[in-house]
């Protein structure tokens, strides 16, 4: 699957690691729930150096379909509200 940080550029990452993902993503929807910040800051923080980590980078000059856009690491907990699907950001 092919994923792209907002500002940073698109990683290919293979499906074995959503399972992983999946569960950061959980905890950052009961931290946006609650309104907690500092740990929405830190889950956030650890879901997209989990993607960067998990995830091969496609070269700046290639232009793939993205099949998931995640939030930039300083985007507000308003910003990220509103990317979000039923399932979080990350389907499944």
């Amino acid at each position: 699957m092919i994923v792209r940080i907002m500002g940073e550029g698109q990683v290919k990452l293979d499906d074995a690691h959503f399972v992983e993902l999946n569960k950061l993503d959980d905890e950052l929807l009961d931290e946006m729930e609650s309104g907690d910040e500092d740990g929405f800051r830190r889950t956030l923080g650890a879901l997209l150096d989990a993607v960067r980590r998990l995830g091969a980078p496609l070269p700046d000059d290639s232009l793939e379909p993205s099949e998931l856009i995640l939030p930039a690491e300083d985007a507000s907990l308003d910003e990220v509200r509103q990317m979000l699907s039923d399932d979080g950001l990350i389907p499944g």
